[in-house]
């Protein structure tokens, strides 16, 4: 199953409120991200870069830039996000 989302709104503390297709919401830190991929630390040095974070075409995942972006099975299968419904 491809899960797909719908929105995305970023809060304080590097951390995004990421909304699934299916009614899903889920709260994703990404300090966690800083071991595998360092290049997101940009985000936390530019704070108008992490705002403009948007959903792609057809949900699928979420960018900031041409070079920093999340897949939506990745948010939606990583054990550290804490889910809502």
């Amino acid at each position: 199953m491809t899960h797909r989302i719908e929105s995305v709104k970023p809060l304080k503390d590097l951390k995004l409120s990421v909304i699934f297709k299916n009614g899903v919401e889920k709260e994703y830190d990404l300090h966690i991200l800083y071991g595998r991929f360092p290049q997101f630390k940009e985000l936390e040095e530019d704070n108008d870069l992490f705002n403009k974070v948007k959903v792609d075409v057809g949900g699928y995942g979420i960018s900031w830039d041409d070079s920093l972006d999340l897949d939506a099975e990745d948010i939606w299968e990583d054990e550290s996000v804490s889910s809502f419904v």
